[in-house]
């Protein structure tokens, strides 16, 4: 285990919480089996870790015609070119699992084109990278190539939503300092962490 610090910034203690941010912590922490550095970096802020956690739970929860792991992967592919270790980490390690693909991630990360997913995904995560690195140009055409490919105007949204927050996520963390709690990095890999 790391004994670098989580974040530049304060960690409270949690017996010192908002009833609702400890609650939601430990309902965390009873589920992963650790605290992920994230909640524990957002919680000396109160109002901005409801804030960001309403929206991320309203993407990443919501019914969608994408799949969670299809979410995971604009998550990650976007992260990675951002050059956020905290979101490539933590993101990576909830891919596999969601994939039950021990490789999947470490490519979506490195190189997406050239990742074992399909067309479809492909077509997903160039639109969400174009969200995510110059939306400025996102046009028609990126909008009707998914609908070509299947994606419902919904979709689109949740694609490029997802991105956004996203790139927030990862300039907060990159800002902040943020590490990725040493448990994701082995989770996904290997029956025991499954």
């Amino acid at each position: 285990m790391s004994n670098l610090p989580i974040s530049r910034f304060p960690i409270p203690d949690i017996n010192e919480l908002p009833d609702d941010l400890k609650r939601r912590v430990l309902a965390v922490q009873e589920k992963a089996g650790f605290i992920p550095n994230i909640f524990l970096a957002l919680a000396h802020r109160p109002d901005e870790f409801r804030a960001f956690f309403t929206y991320h739970d309203a993407l990443m929860e919501r019914e969608s015609g994408l799949s969670k792991a299809e979410r995971e992967m604009i998550v990650v592919a976007t992260s990675g070119l951002n050059q956020c270790i905290y979101c490539v980490v933590a993101h990576g390690a909830i891919l596999r699992i969601r994939e039950k693909n021990q490789l999947i991630a470490d490519q979506v990360a490195t190189n997406y084109q050239k990742a074992d997913i399909s067309d479809r995904q492909k077509a997903m995560l160039d639109f969400a990278v174009k969200v995510s690195q110059k939306s400025y140009e996102v046009c028609e055409n990126d909008i009707k190539a998914l609908l070509h490919q299947g994606f419902s105007e919904e979709d689109v949204w949740d694609i490029g939503s997802i991105s956004a927050l996203f790139a927030l996520s990862n300039r907060i963390a990159n800002m902040a300092g943020i590490r990725p709690n040493d448990e994701f990095y082995t989770m996904g890999r290997n029956e025991r962490s499954q």
